[in-house]
């Protein structure tokens, strides 16, 4: 087959959207398949496979854009025509305007279109103070269903949670594919040697952008109210817009926090130095990085917001999961862990064996044979489409 990607967002391999969909153009090549993706990124400019449409300006909030990592594309409908040429299928990353013109140019051009669903209407809401908003976050549902979403071949939903929360604001009928982005192989348990440091403390991890609906405040105040605060290390794993205001919060902490982006094979180990996984993050669609604890065996304690799918990974409601935004209820939870090794190491076993379903290879093959079977479905209904 011949897979071109859409990206209105791409760039650095440090955020989920740009993490899975390198993962699945990295498969579909590894399986043969050719693959162009045209993005935003003007350091691909020469690159085999991608078209590098123009960036948009945004004038004095250039800065802002660059604050939050992201490159948004022109709608470059020449680009987009010469990366569709010979497609048999096109496979969109982003609801942003070079997504929502190339659905229609496909479609013109006798070509299926799908997309994966990756960000909640609170990632849009956030940036203008209406991330609580009911009514804000239901017209921006309808907005991309009505200018992408409804207009597709197929969605691709990282998990049966958004899915269910999509088609409920909008009354989206297009067919759906629940897929995970997958967990690599690596993310397993295995035995490491743990920092000097680290010895004789009790490692709690949280891998997630620094960004409000992530809510790292609140892991940081349950802490200080643990019983065990003395004897704590917490790894705070990520990068983005509000590590300044985490640091300030924990900057007289007597065991200070470990920021920052890890590459790949660094965060398996610390992962499997972890002894606590603590998720309290109030909107997520997916959350791999919570995924990849689990398959490494860690005991998690995740928030039970209703805007976030980790509540649905929860074996055991009472331990595992903690009122969302409620830092003595997970103080609570994070003392009891502590003060229960054993049951943990049990509680960690349990989720291995439950990740096995994330398998990335099994996910990946998922991925494969929608976009066959889209494409086949398309082919078949609209044989008598030209394509230019």
């Amino acid at each position: 087959m011949v897979i071109t990607f859409v990206c209105d967002v791409l760039g650095e391999e440090n955020n989920g959207t740009t993490i899975s969909t390198m993962n699945v153009i990295r498969k579909m090549r590894s399986a043969g398949h050719e693959v162009r993706i045209v993005c935003p990124d003007e350091n691909r400019i020469g690159q085999e496979g991608f078209f590098v449409a123009r960036p948009i300006n945004f004038g004095p909030l250039n800065s802002y854009v660059r604050h939050n990592g992201v490159s948004l594309a022109h709608a470059d409908e020449e680009l987009l025509r010469s990366a569709f040429q010979g497609a048999d299928i096109v496979q969109c990353n982003f609801a942003g305007f070079l997504a929502c013109r190339a659905v229609d140019l496909a479609h013109e051009m006798g070509i299926p279109v799908t997309s994966s669903f990756n960000a909640q209407a609170e990632n849009y809401t956030n940036h203008v103070g209406l991330i609580n908003s009911g009514a804000a976050n239901r017209k921006v549902y309808r907005f991309l269903n009505k200018h992408l979403y409804g207009k597709l071949d197929a969605i691709h939903y990282a998990t049966a949670f958004i899915r269910d929360l999509f088609q409920k604001e909008t009354g989206n009928t297009v067919p759906a594919y629940v897929i995970s982005n997958g967990v690599k192989p690596d993310f397993h348990p295995r035995e490491v040697q743990r920092k000097k440091e680290w010895i004789g403390k009790t490692v709690i991890l949280y891998s997630a952008r620094y960004s409000k609906e992530k809510d790292q405040p609140t892991l940081i105040r349950a802490i200080q109210r643990s019983k065990h605060f003395e004897d704590i290390v917490l790894v705070l794993a990520g990068s983005g817009p509000t590590e300044k205001k985490l640091r300030k919060m924990t900057a007289k902490w007597k065991n200070q926090p470990v920021f920052g982006f890890h590459p790949h094979d660094e965060m398996v180990e610390i992962y499997n130095s972890a002894d606590l996984y603590v998720h309290p993050s109030i909107i997520d669609l997916e959350a791999i990085s919570c995924l990849e604890g689990l398959a490494c065996g860690i005991t998690p304690i995740l928030s039970d917001s209703p805007r976030a799918a980790i509540s649905t990974f929860a074996l055991d409601k009472g331990k595992n999961l903690f009122r969302a935004k409620d830092p003595i209820d997970l103080a609570k939870k994070i003392d009891y862990w502590i003060d229960h090794p054993e049951e943990a190491k049990e509680n960690g076993r349990r989720y291995v064996e439950f990740a096995r379903q994330f398998d990335f290879d099994l996910c990946m093959d998922r991925m494969e044979k929608m976009f066959l079977e889209v494409a086949e479905r398309y082919r078949v209904t609209h044989e008598s489409s030209p394509n230019e």
